[in-house]
């Protein structure tokens, strides 16, 4: 547990801005959770409603694509949907990066289509 508070603590930028915008039911009504030991990691932001895994790569990711594929094959094998964006992307498309995390989160969603409020 102290590796999750510490990777709250010196969160990027980007991690920050995100989270801003997911906390709370902000996004839609869909309720995440961030810094999330799921196994042997720890997930940047969750949705359990859904099984939605959302991270935000920064550069050091360029290096570690083995990890990752094992990472993201792992959280896959026990039923999450993982969705990754570079920090960048966030930055400057923001828009985009939120309509495609609530593109997914709806087409998991059990409920009917509508949006949540």
């Amino acid at each position: 547990m102290d590796n999750v508070k510490s990777l709250r603590i010196n969160a990027t930028p980007e991690e920050m801005r995100l989270w801003y915008l997911l906390r709370g039911r902000r996004f839609y009504g869909f309720k995440f959770r961030r810094q999330v030991p799921v196994g042997p990691y720890v997930v940047d932001f969750a949705c359990y409603e859904t099984r939605l895994i959302v991270e935000l790569d920064g550069g050091q990711h360029a290096d570690q694509v083995k990890y990752d594929v094992l990472r993201t094959a792992f959280l896959q094998k026990k039923g999450w949907h993982v969705l990754r964006f570079w920090n960048n992307e966030l930055r400057e498309f923001e828009e985009g990066v939120l309509m495609t995390i609530l593109a997914h989160l709806q087409a998991r969603s059990v409920c009917t289509g509508e949006l949540k409020r």
